[in-house]
């Protein structure tokens, strides 16, 4: 005879270290599958109970017991299903990653991760030790495996699960989003499912921390390694499954879900990281200095999506070389988006910071000195009525501008939150053209003219730099891929260009060490990913 058992996914936005925040989320979110969704079992996210990456928090002795307190009142405060809960556990023996099985007031089984990552954004060999056992607990009579996040990149726990007489693995997950990864992991859960013969239920968390972003894709994978069912992105949900199991075969409800593309993914991460930052670090609002180009056009339209218009106040600062259709074009694109806004020209503190250093510089040719301190006023500016109003400042620079220093230290760059520090130019453009087909709100002028930084007379971006095409496929294989210049010069790239890009890259990273943290989309993005030497004597 067949038995029946549902299963709810909760794929919630946790905060990290807001322990009694998440234990309150947590108790409502196991209620309620069972009260309203009338489920047995419900599965949360890796380190739900603190939050995911806790980072050094977990060398706090405090920390710690607080999140077992917490365990322990989620553990007495709910009964009635079984609550798979991710936690950091403590022994004799050191930290484990560990998620416990709780029912009826008990811990009916506990496993420790095995794999513990540590490439990337990743670093839990710091914090924890291996688990070396597996977990399966008998749920209504199926017994039921656990697996947590990296275990499912490796064949062995699944398998040693399956072999076992497990019958469904449940796998809680803080996996961040990047632009191929939705693809990327149901490739490997595929790989599992097929392999063991064992359909795997797929727990992400969601939400934005710091420069990263989990984006949920919480799935269902059953055991020809097809997507069954899917609580998609970037929202929390309560995703109930029904599964089947009989003595030969076990069987879920699938559901149809469609996969929004990456140009859509990439900008909802962009919006959510925009507003978790904002909101879980209490600022009143946002404040985006508008120049008509496309780059602060993106910032002000994420801004507004993330925020509403009433936290998001814009500031068109003009010089003596911004062109009317700057002008125009920006107060456009304010006027399109219904927010706030002042007009402070930098023409009187440009002319003083120059009157002032005529003495200093005399004798010496205008060059990219009297740029930066035009940059400069306008950071100044933006930084003075955030201390003023508490509203942080957004910056809006690029990926590819970060990558070869076209952004001025204390300028450009000055500010709390770099909405587009991981997009590169190109993406820019493609995510702008995507916000139009919403609404119409960024001109079309913006999206056409060839960009400019407007810091000398009829300036453009590739009076300096190559075309911006061309400029992010040799990031894209310098960087992401980490090709040496002769691999990208056989691929049919000009090597004066090659060279000249490369050197860029390396002469700028004390620029990048001190620039506002931005939300990570790419594998090897500038941050806590990408670690090179601000002092480095290899050329490559």
């Amino acid at each position: 005879m067949a038995k029946k058992l549902r299963v709810v996914i909760a794929q919630l936005n946790l905060t990290v270290g807001d322990i009694q925040g998440n234990l309150a989320k947590l108790i409502h979110a196991a209620k309620s599958a069972r009260d309203t969704l009338f489920a047995e079992v419900i599965v949360f996210s890796e380190l739900s109970i603190t939050g995911y990456p806790p980072e050094d928090l977990l060398f706090r002795k405090d920390f710690i017991e607080e999140a077992n307190h917490a365990l322990n009142t989620f553990k007495s405060e709910v009964d009635g299903i079984y609550c798979v809960i991710g936690h950091p556990y403590a022994t004799s023996q050191g930290l484990f990653n560990s998620c416990s099985v709780i029912y009826n007031n008990t811990i009916i089984g506990r496993y420790a991760k095995q794999h513990l990552p540590n490439y990337g954004v990743f670093d839990e060999c710091r914090y924890f030790i291996p688990g070396n056992s597996t977990c399966i607990v008998p749920i209504h009579g199926i017994p039921v495996g656990i697996v947590i996040c990296e275990d499912v990149w490796f064949a062995s726990p699944t398998q040693q699960i399956a072999n076992q007489g497990a019958r469904i693995i449940l796998t809680p997950n803080a996996s961040p989003f990047e632009v191929d990864k939705h693809e990327q992991r149901h490739l490997t859960l595929a790989k599992r499912a097929k392999a063991a013969n064992i359909p795997i239920i797929y727990t992400n968390c969601v939400g934005g921390q710091d420069d990263l972003i989990f984006d949920g894709g919480s799935m269902v994978i059953d055991q020809s390694g097809k997507i069954s069912q899917h609580a998609g992105f970037f929202q929390e949900t309560l995703l109930p499954v029904d599964i089947e199991i009989s003595s030969t075969a076990t069987v879920m409800t699938p559901s149809i879900f469609t996969l929004p593309n990456e140009e859509q993914r990439v900008y909802d991460a962009l919006v959510l990281g925009v507003r978790d930052y904002i909101q879980k670090n209490h600022f009143p609002g946002v404040l985006v200095g508008v120049s008509g180009g496309i780059d602060s056009a993106l910032t002000l339209s994420i801004a507004v999506d993330a925020l509403g218009k009433d936290k998001v106040h814009a500031l068109m600062m003009p010089s003596r070389y911004t062109a009317d259709i700057s002008r125009e074009d920006g107060l456009a694109l304010i006027q399109n988006l219904g927010v706030t806004y002042d007009t402070v020209s930098i023409e009187p503190v440009f002319k003083s910071f120059l009157e002032n250093l005529a003495p200093i510089f005399a004798g010496k040719k205008t060059d990219i000195t009297e740029e930066n301190i035009q940059a400069r006023c306008r950071g100044m500016i933006l930084m003075a009525i955030s201390n003023k109003t508490g509203k942080l400042v957004l910056t809006t620079g690029n990926r590819s501008e970060m990558a070869v220093g076209y952004a001025t230290l204390y300028g450009d760059m000055a500010g709390g939150f770099a909405v587009l520090k991981d997009v590169p130019k190109t993406w820019v453009n493609r995510l702008a053209q995507l916000r139009n087909q919403i609404s119409p709100v960024i001109p079309e002028r913006t999206l056409t003219r060839p960009p400019t930084a407007e810091l000398a007379p009829n300036q453009k971006d590739e009076d300096s730099l190559p075309p911006y095409e061309i400029l992010d496929k040799i990031l894209e294989l310098y960087l992401n891929q980490e090709q040496s210049i002769e691999n990208i010069v056989e691929q049919g790239f000009d090597r004066d260009v090659v060279i000249k890009i490369t050197n860029l890259i390396q002469r700028n990273e004390y620029k990048r060490r001190q620039a506002a943290i931005g939300v990570r989309i790419n594998h090897k993005a500038f941050g806590r990913e990408r670690r090179y030497p601000v002092t480095n004597g290899f050329k490559g």
